[in-house]
């Protein structure tokens, strides 16, 4: 499906060339929300961000003040000039939200994941314009993802944006939420036009780690920002170990290095079409050594199929995976990263073993 979508600065004019959305977790109290908000356009934040209705994986937990907050809004955006932004579940908060006149709406990854309230969503968007942000699914699924965005898209909304807020690891890791890159990469790819939002603060989990998941963005080509900053984030109600003070965060911003996606210096531009010539030499060559690759893949399942034999054996697997690594490391290579090329090389083969066994026991 191809989406025509508004750039960014259909939304709001900003001053940098990254959008930055900024503003706490979630909206407390009138002091709290007002304070922050002060701060954000002191930063020239583009957009301030709040936590209206906070969905918790456990009940319990603070969930927001719901329509309490919401009159807060209308004072807060008269003090700052600030548009808002604040996350919808369902229809509902869609119409309580445009009521209170929130400017921007998103959809968050607990919603994104249901097709059900995506579409439940999208119908109680339909005639309304409004800038909506739709984003990742919790589990790491591109079509999913994408799914959500064009429910939103079908609804009539045509200033969308996605944001990318990591998927849930199921195991203790470094952030919060594994990054996956290559998905909001492989979304980039299909849909240049859409903008592309990070939001370090769900990435990360801890704000030790926001500023580097925030380079990487930029290194990226995001084109924003969803910074969660609060004004004491000692005494916050929800996410508390994520959120900055407006002083880190204007440190933050000021530190980004925004590269460009290409220049106009001559040597430079030669040098990189040479080396990018040598890449596209391996390349073709990585191509055909896997061809040759899995035509041996064919021959071996040609030989199982006679000697009836399994196309996964687990010990041929774990050779491969261990000497694959080892090999990696010899040559400098990321061992993890190897082991992930081999693990879609095997599993390929496997594959075409097994569609040459059932070929075979086709003709007989």
């Amino acid at each position: 499906m191809e989406m025509k979508v508004n750039p960014l600065n259909n939304w709001v004019k900003t001053s940098r060339k990254v959008l930055v959305i900024g503003g706490p977790c979630s909206v407390e109290t009138p002091e709290q929300f007002l304070s922050t908000a002060i701060e954000m356009k002191k930063l020239n934040v583009d957009i301030l961000r709040g936590g209206i209705w906070k969905p918790r994986t456990r009940p319990g937990g603070f969930e927001g003040k719901g329509i309490e907050a919401l009159k807060w809004i209308k004072d807060v955006k008269q003090a700052t000039g600030l548009p808002f932004a604040t996350e919808v579940g369902s229809p509902e908060h869609v119409e309580l939200a445009l009521k209170y006149e929130v400017d921007v709406l998103w959809i968050g990854a607990r919603t994104t994941v249901n097709p059900f309230t995506m579409q439940h969503i999208a119908d109680a968007l339909k005639g309304v314009d409004v800038p909506v942000m739709v984003k990742n699914p919790v589990n790491p699924d591109l079509a999913l993802w994408i799914g959500g965005i064009e429910r939103i898209y079908n609804a009539g909304i045509k200033n969308i944006g996605a944001i990318h807020r990591g998927f849930t690891a199921f195991e203790k890791a470094k952030y919060r939420n594994l990054p996956n890159w290559q998905i909001a990469m492989e979304l980039k790819r299909q849909f240049p036009d859409l903008p592309l939002i990070c939001d370090p603060s769900h990435i990360a989990g801890d704000r030790a780690y926001i500023e580097e998941v925030c380079q990487r963005a930029m290194d990226l080509d995001y084109d924003g920002l969803m910074i969660e900053s609060h004004i004491n984030p000692a005494v916050a109600l929800s996410d508390a170990s994520q959120q900055v003070t407006p002083e880190s965060l204007g440190l933050i911003l000021n530190n980004l290095i925004i590269k460009s996606e290409t220049s106009t210096n001559a040597e430079f531009i030669s040098q990189l079409e040479k080396l990018r010539t040598q890449i596209d030499k391996l390349d073709k060559e990585l191509v055909e050594v896997l061809s040759a690759r899995m035509n041996l893949a064919d021959k071996i399942g040609e030989y199982k199929k006679d000697n009836n034999v399994t196309t996964f054996q687990q010990g041929r697997w774990d050779e491969i995976y261990n000497t694959r690594r080892e090999w990696a490391g010899k040559m400098n290579l990321n061992a993890d990263f190897v082991s992930e090329v081999f693990k879609s090389v095997h599993s390929e083969s496997v594959r075409r073993q097994e569609e040459v066994i059932t070929n075979l026991s086709e003709k007989v």
